[in-house]
């Protein structure tokens, strides 16, 4: 094993931020990931999941766990299943950095969350944020008497207190080695080694799944579903998730991050900042995947928002997958669910032009019903998404299309196509050479686009076709004069 594919395999020490709402924990796990990768907003209870992500401190490498706020709420609320996720996210930590706000003093809810913290885990750090200056002073005072030894005075905000933070974990988790490559190699067999690790890497890079759709059609239940556990919160409330989620998975093998994002409304229904900052980090989501899932309800499918999503993700070149849910919904009648996928298909067609044959599958992510189908449908269209053809085998066909379907006249000449290559993949995307390639028209190139698309077995994919004006070989360049 080269040792790439060793620290590929190593497996890091898992950490958790945790606290009572708004005390800057998603401020801490952005600071130590290195990117802002959770939203922040002063608004309590941003954070409704756990999201984790590779972070590192010095020398530290780790797991990091961003979790919702600890709240003692009914489990049959939102924030009492949102408490169920942190709860159940500290289990499978080996340590906890139990975050507090220096500034608002302990007050009973930490209190209340330290008693139920002693007793369930070993390994706890309680770090002070909001330090800066003096006006937290009082409170990192007050956090001694939490029973978790001395406390750690930070600004997550402002980074400063973090090699106090790096000196009380490294007494908690191990400093994970990375391997050094050795240096007696000879040049080409280092060269070498870091080739063949590139390609090893990216054949272990994960298939990024996102799952989009509007507010409440069953985007986290769906994501559930294919795990086969409760990995984000669900619930009958709109709107749950706000960060865009992302879960590890493996499908028949094949490594998959599915990504839950925060439902979609239309720009004129958006009236908040926070709703602002989730539908970027969606939109974020959209550009960063290979494939994406965008949810329907069958009790209101393909309205104008559905498709201004499904339109986005073709502009951005993403593989799309169309998953109508709650089918269990539809009419018993046959007749009538029969029209309902007909106009699905329909409407599909009439907004949609550039890409024919968008995939559809239809279930119920609640019970579980068609689920199945899911899966083989995204890996298909993900493969037809990295297509390749060869060059000859391009122009042969584009020879043929000449023959059946002459390119029209242009200032009373004949255009000539020239040649074609694919110049790349995801998606696949094509260049021509033609003479007079102005003149050709949009109504020629959409026609070589749909046989491409037919000839070459490239359905539901968004396909480009970029013009290149031939050169012309009697040119003769002028030359200059001394």
């Amino acid at each position: 094993m080269s040792s790439a594919d060793a620290a590929l395999d190593v497996v890091l020490p898992r950490v958790a931020i945790v606290g009572r709402p708004n005390v800057g924990k998603s401020t801490l796990f952005n600071r130590l990931v290195g990117s802002r990768h959770a939203i922040v907003d002063d608004t309590p209870g941003v954070t409704r999941d756990v999201r984790e992500s590779p972070a590192q401190l010095g020398d530290l490498r780790f797991t990091l766990l961003d979790t919702a706020g600890w709240e003692t709420a009914d489990v049959a609320r939102l924030e009492g299943r949102m408490r169920r996720f942190t709860e159940r996210a500290i289990d499978t930590v080996d340590a906890v950095l139990f975050l507090i706000d220096a500034r608002a003093g302990v007050l009973p809810l930490d209190e209340a969350f330290a008693g139920w913290l002693r007793k369930r885990h070993e390994k706890v750090i309680v770090v002070a944020n909001k330090c800066e200056g003096r006006a937290g002073q009082n409170g990192l005072a007050e956090a001694h008497a939490l029973g978790f030894g001395q406390p750690i005075p930070v600004s997550a905000e402002h980074g400063e207190g973090l090699s106090d933070l790096h000196e009380a974990m490294a007494r908690l988790i191990p400093v994970i080695e990375e391997e050094e490559e050795d240096d007696e190699a000879a040049p080409s067999e280092a060269k070498e080694k870091r080739a063949e690790a590139a390609a090893a890497a990216a054949a272990r890079r994960p298939l990024m799944l996102a799952i989009v759709g509007r507010p409440n059609v069953g985007k986290s239940t769906l994501l559930n579903r294919l795990v086969g556990e409760e990995r984000v919160l669900t619930g009958p409330e709109a709107g749950i998730t706000r960060d865009s989620i992302r879960v590890e998975w493996q499908w028949r093998g094949r490594k998959i991050r599915l990504i839950d994002t925060a439902g979609m409304r239309r720009r004129s229904r958006i009236d908040h900042r926070l709703e602002s900052m989730s539908v970027a980090d969606t939109l974020d989501a959209i550009r960063l995947a290979d494939v994406v899932v965008v949810v329907l309800d069958a009790g209101d499918m393909l309205e104008k928002q559905d498709l201004t999503l499904a339109g986005r993700v073709i502009d951005e070149g993403r593989a799309l997958v169309i998953a109508v849910n709650k089918t269990d919904l539809l009419t018993d009648d046959r007749s009538g669910a029969s029209k309902a996928w007909r106009k699905l298909n329909d409407r599909l067609e009439a907004s949609f032009a550039q890409v024919k044959d968008v995939p559809i599958v239809g279930f119920s992510a609640l019970n579980g019903r068609g689920v199945e189908r899911l899966m083989p449908k995204v890996m298909e269209t993900y493969d037809i998404w990295n297509k390749r053809i060869k060059t000859p085998q391009l122009n042969r066909w584009l020879r043929e299309m000449e023959v059946l379907h002459p390119p029209p006249l242009a200032k009373g000449r004949r255009i000539r196509l020239r040649f074609m290559s694919q110049i790349k993949t995801r998606p696949p995307t094509f260049i021509l050479s033609a003479s007079q390639a102005d003149e050709l028209g949009k109504d020629y190139v959409r026609y070589l686009v749909n046989r491409l698309r037919d000839d070459f077995g490239m359905p539901g994919v968004p396909i480009r076709l970029t013009m290149r004006k031939a050169k012309n070989p009697y040119a003769v360049r002028a030359k200059p004069q001394r």
